[in-house]
């Protein structure tokens, strides 16, 4: 089963200067690849497509289906790449890998932390860095969360939470070789207060100065009696 369907046409020709005019036609190139397959070169409805892409985060990591138009029929597939306008930041080109809800994948879920209003190290003063804003986890393809929710109800003011420490679902494993940290709860850095200056010194430093000023006096009057 999907959560979204996705209407595609078959892609004739193929270059950059097809692609183009396709862009301005309004439609969004992409292609189908994996699953001993052919390379399938498809075209989406670019308004579609990327309103879904901006509304939904969830459709990074959902089985798609996108039905090419003609003799191609259903393909199950995942969303693999973007390539994104440098300029405008929209999207340019997709790339989709098929797979099947056995399938074991790879993909990167976005972090959302919880509680974060009753945790006990900010409720302390502390703030909260989170340091891993996704992760790349392998599970199954019908079985990928939309994110990996970490939930900060218990964590304490200077507590550092890495990965061994995130409970994940059934059936899913951040494969790791270092147990890095996701997020920290620390007291915010105060700014450091400027050095008082001793006044001891500095009343020494001015009883130098005008003894230096008087000697100078003395030694300027006596060359003029001479």
């Amino acid at each position: 089963m999907t959560d979204y369907v996705l209407e595609a046409e078959l892609r004739e020709d193929l270059g950059r200067g097809n692609t183009r005019r396709l862009r301005k036609a309004g439609k969004l190139p992409a292609i189908i690849y994996g699953g001993d397959k052919p390379d399938l070169p498809i075209t989406l409805d670019y308004n579609e497509v990327a309103k879904i892409m901006l509304r939904d985060e969830a459709f990074y990591t959902s089985m798609l289906e996108v039905k090419v138009k003609g003799k191609r029929g259903k393909n199950t597939v995942l969303l693999k790449d973007t390539q994104w306008d440098s300029i405008y930041d929209t999207p340019m080109h997709l790339d989709f890998f098929r797979v099947s809800g056995s399938d074991s994948v790879t993909v990167a879920v976005p972090v959302h932390t919880i509680n974060v209003d009753t945790c006990p190290g900010v409720k302390a003063g502390g703030q909260l860095s989170v340091i891993r804003h996704e992760l790349e986890v392998t599970c199954r393809a019908d079985a990928i969360p939309d994110q990996i929710e970490v939930d900060c109800a218990n964590f304490e003011l200077d507590q550092i939470v890495h990965i061994d420490d995130i409970e994940l679902p059934d059936g899913m494993e951040v494969v790791h070789d270092v147990n890095f940290t996701i997020l920290s709860i620390v007291e915010p850095k105060r700014m450091e207060e400027p050095e008082t200056v001793d006044e001891a010194a500095t009343d020494g430093a001015e009883g130098d100065e005008a003894s230096t000023d008087e000697a100078a006096k003395d030694s300027s009057e006596g060359d003029k009696e001479e």
